[in-house]
């Protein structure tokens, strides 16, 4: 007992000392500062709080980048003039006025997540000022945050249009955001990329996946050809393309280059993507990594983050579920096959129209294209865009045989998500991980399968060569326009155009050719203002329902509802 008053005593005699402390400052008293939970005021503070904040924005534009598991990330292909439903339904963009409303989910996701790399960089670079980091600390972190926002908002403006440009923390609630010009928010990324390219590191400098200063120059020169900026875009893609370091990969190299193949279909290979894995032209690659906690890959597969690469599953048609016309699974107990004839695990989400898969090549989906003999562009070669399926269960009469000669039970007609052709850099053929190989003799994979296991391009020195040459043809410099196709087109092998060829839409075709699910298909057509018309003229699903005011996405209701103190306003043609 003694004890215990003794303790009560200190505890009486500490109290009061504080409060003869705090009473000749009243707010420092009330001012709450978490002890036992994280907030902004205790969680910036060190270098490495602000590290574990940047690593947050890493984390959120990975995830915008993944397909998830509800659809929302495939409207940067779905929709456009590469890509439609292959389920032939309204979701997933099968139609326009189903699938794009101030009321859909894919609508919102992007508004919100978008806006949340937004606010987390402002609360970044709000806090800085006050923190104890050195010069070159504030420098750097400041850098990345600024460049994540500028991303963001280049999303945002090219989807919705005008949209609420905010550049400050916000630590009470708001309800009277108001939206700013697209031209005023895309002036923004111009002045948040210049500041950011000063202290971003150089290629040779970074960890891999992290910002540099390519990146920047990248998004200056596609945001300045957007204002209409052609000279400045010129400029800014000059510091990627000749002063970066940067360089098109032009012979076999990687994991796989003594197989058969070709340097394009070597890109795609496991652990390629990388400068520290020799390859030069990747300038911006989100990282996966296998059974790490945060790497959002599992080596055995499953739902969630653990398999959240998921452009195979997403892409790859759901070859696994096809049946032989001896009435035969297609593989061995109906799993997918992890080769080049069947793609994977996938289920078949995403099918490339007719304008990828035949009318950029010259070819004419009427003919037999499986294999490619009168054009000698590797792109469409048949190891990197598949043609045909091989029935590769033993136990059918039909084993070996062609899915084209010999239709499956269950395929045409109205079944196409079963099979279609695919580019095969959708998938890592032969290198998925053991825990998800049912079969190592032919290869064939568990149902947990549908992960692209491999880093992804977020941007690949090609995309800069056309963003300069897009520039050129606006300046009306088509012979500058062809040199720089050229320099793409020489290393797939393919005929070299001539400048009387070069124009908006050619350049709209080699983009295609050279990055058809990479590049987000629906920010090019956008930016361009070009959506419209480019799936009316090649996407025979979406084009006779897409509206002139699908040009932009709306936006969404809830946060027009939310914003009760002022009007946001919606997008012309929307209810």
């Amino acid at each position: 007992m003694k004890n215990l008053h003794i303790t009560s005593y200190i505890y009486k005699l500490l109290f009061s000392c504080v409060i003869i402390t705090m009473s000749c400052d009243e707010n420092a008293f009330l001012e709450e500062v978490p002890l036992d939970f994280f907030s902004p005021e205790n969680s910036f503070v060190t270098f490495e709080d602000y590290q574990s904040a940047i690593a947050d924005l890493y984390s959120r534009v990975r995830r915008m980048q993944s397909l998830d598991m509800n659809a929302t990330y495939e409207c940067d292909f779905l929709g456009t003039d590469i890509a439609h439903n292959a389920r032939l339904d309204a979701t997933r963009i099968g139609d326009y006025d189903a699938s794009i409303t101030p009321q859909a989910e894919i609508v919102r996701y992007h508004w919100i997540n978008w806006y949340k790399v937004v606010s987390n960089a402002n609360t970044i670079i709000s806090r800085i000022p006050d923190s104890n980091l050195n010069v070159s600390e504030k420098d750097a972190v400041t850098a990345e945050a600024k460049l994540f926002r500028a991303w963001a908002y280049r999303f945002l403006a090219h989807l919705y249009g005008d949209v609420p440009l905010q550049l400050e923390e916000i630590i009470t609630p708001k309800f009277d955001f108001i939206r700013n010009s697209k031209e005023t928010v895309l002036r923004q990324i111009v002045q948040d990329c210049k500041e950011a390219v000063i202290n971003l590191p150089t290629l040779d400098q970074a960890l891999n996946g992290k910002l540099t200063k390519p990146v920047a120059y990248h998004l200056l020169a596609e945001t300045y050809i957007a204002l209409g900026e052609y000279e400045n875009a010129v400029e800014a893609a000059n510091e990627v393309i000749d002063n970066s370091g940067l360089a098109l990969m032009r012979e076999r190299f990687g994991s796989l280059r003594n197989q058969p193949g070709d340097v394009y279909w070597d890109l795609f290979r496991v652990n390629n993507q990388n400068r520290s894995q020799g390859n030069t032209e990747g300038i911006w690659v989100i990282q996966y990594e296998l059974d790490v906690l945060g790497g959002a890959l599992e080596s055995s597969g499953g739902e969630g983050d653990s398999r959240l690469n998921r452009l195979e599953r997403c892409i790859g048609p759901a070859s696994w579920s096809l049946r032989t016309p001896d009435e035969l699974s297609a593989t061995p107990n109906g799993l997918g096959a992890s080769t080049l004839n069947g793609g994977g695990r996938g289920v078949g989400f995403i099918m490339p129209t007719d304008y990828y898969l035949y009318g950029i090549w010259g070819l004419n989906p009427e003919d037999d294209n499986r294999i490619i003999v009168n054009n000698p562009d590797i792109r469409t070669s048949e190891i990197n865009i598949v043609r045909d399926f091989k029935y590769t269960n033993p136990k059918s009469e039909y084993f070996g045989l062609s899915l084209i000669d010999h239709p499956g039970l269950n395929w045409r007609p109205g079944q196409f998500f079963r099979w279609y052709p695919f580019p095969s850099k959708i998938t890592t053929p032969g290198q998925h991980p053991e825990g998800l190989i049912e079969n190592a003799s032919d290869l064939t994979l568990r149902a947990t399968a549908g992960a692209t296991y491999r880093d992804v391009y977020y941007i690949r020195l090609p995309e800069t060569i056309l963003l300069r040459a897009e520039a050129y043809v606006k300046m009306g410099d088509v012979t500058s326009a062809a040199a720089d196709v050229n320099l793409i087109r020489s290393r797939a092998n393919a005929r070299l155009a001539a400048p009387e060829e070069m124009d908006i839409d050619y350049i709209l075709d080699e983009r295609a050719r050279e990055l058809a699910f990479e590049e987000s298909r629906r920010i090019t057509l956008a930016r361009m203002d070009l959506l419209v018309e480019r799936v009316r003229k090649y996407n025979p699903r979406n084009g006779p329902q897409i509206q002139e005011y699908h040009r932009v996405f709306p936006v969404p209701f809830s946060e027009i509802e939310a914003n009760k103190d002022a009007e946001l306003g919606q997008n012309p043609g929307y209810n």
